[in-house]
């Protein structure tokens, strides 16, 4: 994970934060299943939007919150093979440190 270039104001420990909208992800209501889902990687939670990498037995996928209004809107993109969702999420990371893949 991309940690922070420097300590924020607040004092507390930030992780990465992702700036604007996401680069042309396709995003679906969260998927329930009976795996356990375990969140492999994240970013900052002290924004409006933010997103963790989530596995679920042999699937990976990005999972995206949006608070709103006092809710908590929960969805999901790019569920599928390690390495083809890790692509998706490296791209996704690197909005926040100003490098795009080609």
């Amino acid at each position: 994970m991309i940690e922070p270039a420097s300590t924020p104001e607040d004092g507390q420990f930030h992780s990465v934060h992702v700036p604007g909208p996401t680069p042309s992800l396709t995003w679906a209501p969260l998927q329930p299943s009976g795996d356990r889902v375990r969140v492999r990687d994240y970013t900052c939670y002290c924004r409006p939007t933010f997103y963790e990498l989530c596995q679920a037995s042999d699937q990976y996928f990005i999972r995206r919150t949006r608070r709103r209004e006092g809710a908590a809107l929960v969805d999901e993109c790019a569920r599928g093979r390690h390495a083809t969702t890790m692509a998706v999420w490296a791209d996704l990371l690197s909005q926040s440190s100003g490098k795009r893949r080609n």
